[in-house]
């Protein structure tokens, strides 16, 4: 497993984990003079963007491939009022929270077509899978949240589904609410025909995952 880089500038430090990386590109798109593609060698350019614009492009970042420390006195990153996870078509769910567990900082994109070998976390595998999932389920009725922000913890469950406690609403790709939960077991093996949640198949199919 590859190691954290840590590049540090003048006002901020760049890390960009890459074992956690999923290529949103949303880093090279916004800011290719801090995120170089396709060179060789250094890439990371903390310094080529004020602090402000670094530390909004980690938050843009939905795996939380990429975090930062502020040397400029400047605010560390906020937690989110409401903690969400939303469904990518085809792909994985992508989680805005404060994480414990196994996945952890503000965001996380979790596995959900059951190929990625990097479990917990999405590494693309989905589009070599040929992973189908919409990202527009049908909404459940529920209830508003006493609590919408706070801690949430996610644990894979061996050969199982992911299981989240916390407050969380779970989103649609297009903003709609499909549910809020305080707990939730949702398909990490890719056979569940109630996705986003399980619903057993993973040991009709004999999904094996820590």
């Amino acid at each position: 497993m590859a190691e954290i880089e840590e590049v540090a500038g003048k006002d901020i430090v760049i890390r960009f984990d890459g074992t956690r990386c999923i290529h949103a590109r949303h880093c090279v798109l916004t800011h290719p003079d801090v995120f170089v593609p396709n060179v060789e060698g250094a890439w990371i350019h903390p310094d080529a963007a004020s602090a402000e614009a670094v530390a909004a492009l980690a938050h843009e970042c939905p795996s939380g491939a990429i975090t930062y420390e502020r040397r400029d006195g400047g605010a560390a990153e906020a937690a989110p009022l409401v903690n969400t996870l939303r469904l990518r078509e085809n792909g994985p769910l992508a989680v805005n929270a404060p994480l414990a567990g196994a996945a952890s900082g503000h965001r996380a994109t979790l596995c959900r077509c059951g190929a990625s070998r990097r479990k917990p976390n999405c590494d693309g595998s989905h589009r070599a899978a040929g992973f189908v999932a919409t990202g527009e389920p049908a909404e459940l009725a529920s209830a508003p949240l006493a609590a919408r922000g706070g801690t949430m913890t996610v644990t894979p469950l061996k050969n199982g589904p992911l299981q989240l406690d916390g407050n969380l609403e779970l989103v649609s790709g297009t903003g709609r609410t499909l549910n809020r939960v305080t707990q939730a077991f949702l398909c990490r093996c890719g056979g569940s025909k109630n996705k986003p949640y399980c619903d057993g198949s993973h040991r009709k199919i004999g999904f094996t995952a820590d």
